[in-house]
Formats: structure tokens, C-alpha cells, sequence
């Protein structure tokens, strides 16, 4: 890391997924982030406990990290071919400079 670039300040945050706490040291811009991610797990939990009753903990939390990485795998995908579309965008705006 150079000297001109800071590492940044973690905090701890209690963070609690299926009825279990985790204390987790994060950086202070990403704990927003981090809050809505863990509710958004413990809703999916709830939403699959619902729809399959009598399933064990260990069953929902195997759904849940199904249903979010296919999720973060779709809108990855998405982000990839804007960047794309990006880069190509900003190539041509080189070229209108260059013949101007």
C-alpha cells in the first residue's frame, strides 16, 4: 500500500443471521450495506422456513446462500456488460475528441 492511500478505519458491528450474533470488524462506510445484506438474509430465512416447513437450520441457510449467490451471479453479469457497453462508450468519445 503507498503512502498516500489511508487504510480504512474497521469498527465492530454486531450483525445477527438466524438467530445467531456475529461481532464483525468492517469499515465504516460499508455498514449501511452490511445491515441491509443480513436483514435481506434473515427475511429470505423467514420466506424459506415458511415454504418448507420442517427443515432443519442448517437446510435454510444451504437456500438462502443458493438464492443470494444466483442473485449476485445475475446482477454480476449485468455489471460486466455495462461496463462493457462503458468502455465502448468511452472509446468513442476518445475518437470524437481526437477528430475535433
Amino acid at each position: 500500500m503507498s503512502a498516500t492511500q489511508e487504510e480504512p478505519v474497521l469498527i465492530p458491528v454486531n450483525i445477527t443471521i438466524a438467530d445467531r450474533s456475529y461481532r464483525v470488524k468492517i469499515a465504516a462506510k460499508d455498514e449501511q450495506a452490511v445491515r441491509q445484506t443480513a436483514a435481506l438474509i434473515n427475511q429470505k430465512m423467514v420466506e424459506f422456513k415458511n415454504a418448507y416447513a420442517g427443515k432443519d437450520m442448517q437446510d435454510y441457510i444451504s437456500m438462502v446462500l443458493l438464492w443470494f449467490t444466483t442473485e449476485q451471479q445475475q446482477t454480476g453479469q449485468n455489471l460486466y456488460e455495462l461496463e462493457a457497453i462503458q468502455n465502448q462508450i468511452d472509446a468513442l468519445a476518445i475518437s470524437i475528441e481526437k477528430a475535433l
